[in-house]
This record gives C-alpha cells, structure tokens and sequence, in this order.
C-alpha cells in the first residue's frame, strides 16, 4: 500500500516493524517541523513511479531535539536518501559524515545520501533557486541586486552562496541577528571585489531587520526574497512591510503554499511580480533526485505533481 501518513522518531526506531507491509517500500522521505504542509511526497513519488523505481518517499515529523537520533537511524535502515527542510539544514550539516562543496559553503544540508551506513551531504537549494529566477522571470541573478532577508538560516545561506558564485549586482543579507548576517557578509565579500554598474552603493552589507534600514536598502534592489518561514501560517505577516514593496521590484517568495503570503499579496498591490517557492521546491527536488540516483529527474512529471 502506498503510504500519505507522518512518521516520528518512534517509527524509525522501530522501523522493520512500522514499514513491515507498506510496498514499495518507503526508502526515501523529509525531515522537517513542521512537515505536514511539504509537497515533496506526491513530487518525488511521481518521479520515482515515473523512472520505474520500487520505492517511495514520505513525511517525517522530527523534532530539533530528535534529529541527531533520526539521523543515527538512518545509517542503519535501507534508506537511500533524505530530505532536511526547516529548521534542521544546519544542524543536520554538522550531524553527517561527509559534504560536498555546496553543503560545505552554506553550511547547511537539504539533501543526504546514505552510502554503506555513512551520510553524505549536499545542497541543492542554491541552485535551485537559480533555475527557478530564470524561469518565473526570465532573468539571470548575475543582473540582479539582491535582497535577502533571512539570510542567517539554512536557505538563506545557500541563496546568498549562489547570488555571490553567480556574481550578481549587490547583495544585501537581512537577519535578525545581525551578527549571522555579517559573519556571511564578511565570508562572500571577496566575490564583490570588482566594481560593477551601478556606481557608489556598497556591492554587499549585512543589514538590520528593521523598516527604517530596510527603506534606506530597498531603493538599489531589484529581487526580494523572503528565506524565512513567515508565511507558513496565513495569518503571519509580511517580512517586508507592504508599503516597501514598489512595482519596479521582483519578489521571490521561497514558502509556497495554496494561500498567497502576505509579502506576495504586497507585491501583487505595489504592481510588482512575485513568485512563491514552489519552482525552487521543484528544482531543487530534481536535483536531489539525481543524487540519489544518479540520473536525470522526470521534471515534467515532478512539475504535473506539483500542479496537481
């Protein structure tokens, strides 16, 4: 039988016992918490369906102070691979036995491998976001001066690691805690060594999560992307006050979900284009898909699940 339920820390631990009738077998899945709202399953399951590939892909509801045991689980069960979404990127980063360099940039893993009980990280939000600005807006992020707010989180990191390989205009990182977005600022400050376009404005700052900063900002930026969770309920507010948002900016949205986000429903207002996070979901899943596998992903039936 196919499987839509969550599975917890107790499942894993008892796995051979929980998985015991479920077929194909459940060898793939994410980690996350919350989980219940991620559209990974129904994607990933229809590429492995699509490639002919008997196993299946689930929900796994983990807590932060489950995840370091999760994870010990995992090097023991025949899994092939997993998923990590919010909030465990960079704690799961220091939790695995190797990295590849774009894990090993963010410091922040989306996708392990497991290989002869040994967990192998890597990360494919970086350049999943980069396939999904070229395609909501048909444009490259090396022309771009670029907003991120949330930058000290797992995917913020990583979308401010492709925004500096790709060499983009500016670079403006938004967090919380200031310190996270300077510590970053100061690691990518050598990609933004050149002079570019547009004259005096510093090519990258760490900037405060306030309005007055963020208005002072806001006048050199094009993309705005929103790489924290606000939007994940309905009733969050906007990350950037709606009144900031003006019709010559594009706004990247990373949470996806069936309801507009209130950043979305801004841009929509000031004239803007906006785009929510599910392209950058279908991508980097692709991505993950070859990982594990080791060939192509059937995007197009990835993307149809998606639709659906």
């Amino acid at each position: 039988m196919q499987t839509t339920e969550r599975y917890t820390l107790s499942d894993l631990e008892n796995w051979s016992a929980v998985a015991r009738d479920v077929d194909p077998p459940v060898r793939l899945g994410v980690f996350g918490d919350p989980v219940a709202h991620s559209l990974s399953p129904p994607m990933q399951n229809a590429a492995l369906g699509t490639r002919g590939i008997k196993a299946q892909y689930a929900r796994f509801h983990i807590r932060a102070n489950e995840l370091r045991s999760a994870l010990l689980f995992l090097r023991r069960l025949d899994f092939v691979g997993v998923n990590i979404t919010v909030p465990h990127k960079i704690a799961a980063f220091t939790q695995i036995d190797e990295a590849d360099q774009s894990a090993t940039r963010a410091g922040a893993v989306n996708t392990i491998r497991v290989r002869d009980e040994k967990l192998i990280g890597s990360n494919t939000d970086g350049e999943g976001f980069l396939r999904a600005i070229r395609t909501e807006f048909s444009i490259d992020l090396r022309d771009l001066r670029v907003m991120i707010i949330g930058a000290g989180g797992g995917t913020g990191r990583a979308i401010a690691w492709q925004c500096a390989l790709e060499n983009c205009e500016r670079l403006v990182l938004v967090n919380r805690t200031l310190e996270k977005a300077n510590a970053l600022a100061d690691q990518l400050r050598p990609f933004f060594s050149a002079p570019r376009v547009f004259g005096p404005t510093a090519r990258i700052e760490a900037a405060a999560w306030n309005e007055s900063t963020m208005r002072v900002q806001l006048a050199d930026i094009d993309l705005i992307v929103n790489a924290t969770p606000l939007g994940m309920n309905p009733s969050d507010s906007s990350p950037v006050p709606a009144r900031l948002v003006a019709p010559h900016h594009i706004v990247f949205d990373c949470v996806y979900g069936t309801s507009k986000t209130a950043l979305l429903r801004a841009a929509e207002e000031a004239g803007a284009r906006g785009a929510n996070g599910l392209s950058m979901l279908l991508y980097q899943g692709a991505l993950s898909f070859s990982s594990w596998f080791d060939r192509e992903a059937p995007i197009e039936a990835m993307r149809a699940a998606l639709a659906s």
